[in-house]
């Protein structure tokens, strides 16, 4: 393996499972110093403990992205515990509940939108504050396919990840002269454990909206994801790229 990321530290929130997990060991495993940021810090844990198993380095920090004051702490953390930091991924988030907009209660909306839209505002601010002190790095922000395109009975869902996207585009252009580019990824539906309690009838239809005939893994996420943190994607930037199995070319 090229450890083509020695000697940077990147920080990656929702790392503890799916999509996060695949990113940060997979970052580990080319030569990054991770911080495995959770808001389950037993199971985020559980992730540094395969990646120095496997002779990587990483720390675990818990965190609710939800609160700006704990992802201050949470990149603070990242810094104290490695000195600086070169590249983070937004990627924490939840899918809500399911109903159309007129039954969504306030809670269940502000909840959404705190978790996968502020969240991104919050990470941003701070890590790229890291970033400028370190004289530049790269941002991959998770949004969805639901950035781009809309899905029945996910108002908040869908209205969080246009905003990523929009987000995603604005700070590009605030930082493309500083040395930070900022750029966003779109997965469809992945097979991660958020789909292991789903009825195989509403896996099977899940499966069959996609062209290319399956779920998408977290790891070619992942690989995506890498690459555009890397020096090979180093004139990318504002930029939204879609790893979906054909969904949105329908």
């Amino acid at each position: 393996m090229i450890k083509d990321f020695a000697g940077k530290v990147a920080f990656v929130t929702g790392a503890a499972s799916g999509i996060g997990e695949a990113v940060a060991k997979q970052l580990a495993e080319r030569g990054a110093k991770v911080v495995v940021a959770d808001l389950k810090f037993d199971a985020a844990q559980k992730v540094v403990d395969a990646i120095k198993g496997a002779g990587g380095e990483a720390a675990a920090v818990a965190v609710d992205v939800g609160q700006a004051d704990a992802v201050e702490s949470a990149v603070q953390f990242a810094i104290d515990t490695f000195g600086k930091l070169d590249l983070a991924v937004n990627n924490a988030g939840i899918g809500g509940v399911s109903a159309p907009l007129g039954d969504y209660s306030f809670d269940d909306w502000h909840k959404v939108i705190d978790v996968n839209l502020h969240s991104v505002f919050y990470s941003m601010k701070y890590e790229i504050a890291a970033m400028l002190k370190a004289g530049g790095g790269a941002i991959v922000n998770m949004a969805s396919i639901l950035g781009s395109v809309a899905f029945p009975n996910a108002p908040a869902y869908v209205a969080a990840k246009h905003g990523v996207v929009g987000m995603t585009k604005s700070a590009a252009l605030d930082y493309a002269k500083k040395g930070i580019r900022v750029t966003a990824v779109g997965p469809g539906f992945i097979d991660t454990p958020l789909l292991a309690a789903v009825p195989k009838e509403a896996y099977d239809g899940l499966t069959s909206i996609h062209p290319i005939g399956r779920l998408g893994k977290a790891d070619e996420v992942a690989a995506l994801t890498l690459f555009l943190l890397s020096d090979a994607a180093s004139n990318i930037t504002g930029s939204y790229h879609l790893v979906d199995g054909g969904f949105t070319a329908q």
